[in-house]
């Protein structure tokens, strides 16, 4: 199996540094924060109107 050491890890995350520089990876990781926090919306608002559904 494939396994990844801390030492590993350091330097996989200094390379994409590197490669995308800290802002660009900081722009990167606000907008996947936004789209899992707009999936759980989504999820708990569906979650919803099925249960209105099934009451109703």
């Amino acid at each position: 199996m494939f396994h990844l050491g801390t030492t590993e890890l350091v330097i996989i995350l200094v390379i994409v540094l590197l490669l995308f520089g800290v802002g660009r990876i900081s722009k990167i990781a606000g907008e996947l924060g936004k789209g899992v926090s707009n999936f759980r919306n989504g999820l708990k608002s569906e979650e919803n109107s099925t249960d209105s559904t099934d009451k109703g």
